[in-house]
């Protein structure tokens, strides 16, 4: 119960839910207990009268004998209980003077016994609706807390968190751990208080009729506890198998739907179904292992219970012999075992619930307890203020990457100020992007500093840091909604006038675009923006970027899918954003960075020339060579 413990401030944030629910559940077992007294006093009642009356008429005692005996025929104790609990509706059995009064009586009894057990249902019934409407409602209201906290998680954990976990495996984690946590706050509890409830109040009622019958009647109930928790202790083994196969499973599907395009073009459909059917075989067979131990379940529960109800119509029935009892006490006990029947077979099912939560709560707190690389102050610090002319600056700054333990910046430095474009160009894989994510505070680097504004990034409170910036990255993502909602992302959801949103398209060059489609700016996009095109994806994502109107702008090899002259054109709307906006530009084409104001030109991760466009293509270096290899590359039709 470690782990669950860490549920506890979710109860004491819904406790008059968790209050209300025990007081329910006591008033919905006290009437459980009732009723079955009902039917015990009733069939003790109608044996009375039946001793009295009716049995001496069956013996060939006239009718008149019989009912000039009656003053010496002693008062039934379970008709004073019955007439008490009617109010006094009941005559009394001395009263009556014939057969037919006799009868008449004795039905009276019966619609009495038939009401009071119906109403004493309903009653009970009523108070189990409000038990489901607290504390199942608690654990529904706990799971969204739940689902929230681990949302907010998700987004707070930094890009080495997610390299180091599957997509299917973290949607896992949300959906189906959460919902085994779900059947701990809800149903474990709730039985659990129900189940302690229930068997003191049966028993304190068995023990006072009698206690040797009790002992007889409870005999295999907690054989058929620890029965159950066996097969509830292997159930959850296989159940946590089941579980890997199934998050497997997901992850598997989960990336190929995603790359479903790249999985056609390459005419893998074959090979893929064959290691899905795989993969399924796998986890059907743990489902069906799962299944034919689940199928143990039910046969115990019946056998022992029938065992149960056996020992107590034998022994009871010897004990009504003897004059120890009386015979509609049996009638009660049997009520009273099918009535602990479920309580008791609970003990499995609910110590199965709370290990399954316990092993999900691990592995949802296991990334819950996680701390994000990336660590900021939440306010800025006192004494320092950015300062609206330093711009970006790298001093001196590497990064190395811990899982592969590639060196991918190596002792860089350079300034980028508002107003200006900086591009970073280079070979593939000489570090280009990795400089991008370290501007925008992605990765921290390993030395070095980097500053905006005059403030170290480290300083900087990363709400307000991103606030000032664009950025653009090289893998674009776009969302399954509107083309009106996806570049209005970057704002506020009440702070995006759809002039904003149609003069940033208009920036990134698209707005042509989105005016040939028929329903324009309220397009619905596929996922990942499917049904555009890549250049149409980029100039969106930069529109995305440009309307927030950023400080620093950041295009990290976002115009490969577009032709010159676009290229141009979004470039010349850049400059037109004025001497506010520092820009970093990283390309491998040429074209695109000979409007940047300063050239950085990286390989292996290390500066080895940097200057102006014009001036780099003549000095007969790197990006010399790079001009002349894109120039001279054959042209496609």
């Amino acid at each position: 119960m470690r782990e669950l413990l860490k549920l506890n401030p979710f109860f004491r944030k819904y406790p008059h839910l968790l209050l209300s629910g025990v007081v329910f559940i006591f008033f919905t077992n006290v009437f459980a207990v009732f009723a079955p007294a009902l039917i015990g006093e009733g069939v003790n009642a109608l044996r009375d009268a039946d001793e009295a009356f009716l049995s001496p008429l069956r013996n060939g005692l006239a009718e008149t004998d019989v009912f000039q005996q009656k003053s010496q025929i002693a008062y039934p104790k379970t008709l004073g209980t019955l007439q008490a609990w009617s109010g006094g509706i009941l005559e009394h059995p001395k009263k009556v003077s014939s057969k037919s009064e006799v009868l008449q009586w004795m039905g009276k009894i019966a619609a009495l016994q038939a009401g009071l057990f119906l109403l004493a249902y309903l009653v009970k019934g009523t108070f189990l609706f409000f038990t489901r409407q607290t504390i199942i409602v608690m654990s529904r209201r706990i799971e969204f807390d739940l689902k929230g906290r681990i949302f907010d998680q998700y987004q707070r954990l930094d890009a080495a968190f997610y390299r180091a976990n599957d997509t299917g495996d973290l949607m896992n984690r949300i959906s189906e751990d959460v919902s085994k946590v779900r059947m701990y706050l809800g149903p474990a509890i709730m039985y659990t208080i129900n189940l302690a409830m229930l068997i003191f109040l049966v028993v304190c009622v068995m023990v006072y009729i009698d206690w040797k019958l009790t002992l007889f009647a409870l005999l295999p109930l907690p054989l058929m506890s620890l029965a159950i928790y066996f097969v509830s202790t292997r159930i959850n083994v296989q159940s946590e198998a089941v579980q890997k196969k199934q998050s497997g499973l997901s992850t598997f599907v989960q990336q190929h739907i995603a790359g479903i395009r790249v999985l056609k073009s390459f005419q893998r459909e074959h090979d893929a179904t064959q290691r899905f059917t795989s993969i399924a075989d796998d986890y059907k067979t743990s489902v069906l292992r799962l299944v034919k131990t689940e199928a143990l379940f039910m046969p115990i529960i019946v056998l022992l219970v029938g065992l149960s109800t056996i020992l107590t119509v034998y022994v009871g029935g010897l004990r009504v012999i003897a004059g120890d009892l009386e015979v509609g006490h049996i009638f009660q006990f049997v009520f009273y075992v099918n009535l602990l029947t479920w309580p008791f077979a609970s003990v499995g099912w609910v110590t199965s619930l709370v290990q399954k939560a316990e092993a999900s709560m691990q592995r949802i707190n296991q990334f819950m307890e996680a701390e994000p690389a990336i660590q900021a102050p939440e306010i800025m610090r006192s004494g320092w203020h950015p300062q609206s002319s330093a711009g970006l600056v790298f001093d001196n700054v590497s990064y190395t990457y811990e899982d592969t333990g590639i060196e991918a910046v190596k002792r860089l430095s350079f300034e980028l100020k508002p107003g200006e474009i900086v591009a970073i160009t280079g070979r593939t894989g000489s570090g280009k992007s990795t400089t991008a994510q370290l501007a925008m505070r992605i990765f921290d680097p390993a030395s070095g500093k980097i500053t905006f504004d005059g403030v170290p990034l480290k300083e900087w409170p990363l709400a307000d840091f991103r606030g000032e910036t664009g950025y653009v990255p090289q893998d674009v993502f776009l969302f399954s909604d509107t083309i009106l909602r996806n570049i209005a992302f970057g704002l506020p959801e009440n702070d995006s006038p759809f002039s904003d949103v149609q003069s940033a398209a208009r920036d990134a060059h698209v707005a042509h675009n989105i005016d040939g489609f028929e329903k324009r700016y309220e397009t619905l996009l596929g996922e990942r923006g499917v049904n555009l095109s890549g250049g149409q994806k980029q100039r969106i994502s930069i529109a995305r970027a440009l309307i927030r109107k950023p400080k620093l702008l950041i295009l990290d090899d976002c115009l490969s899918a577009v032709d010159t002259e676009t290229e141009e054109a979004i470039l010349q709307s850049i400059r037109s954003q004025g001497n506010e906006t520092a820009v970093l530009m990283i390309s491998h084409r040429i074209s695109s960075i000979r409007g940047a104001d300063h050239v950085l030109v990286l390989d292996d991760g290390t500066l080895v020339e940097e200057g102006k466009p014009h001036t780099l293509s003549k000095a007969g270096g790197a990006y010399a060579r790079m001009v002349q290899q894109q120039e001279n590359s054959p042209k496609m039709p």
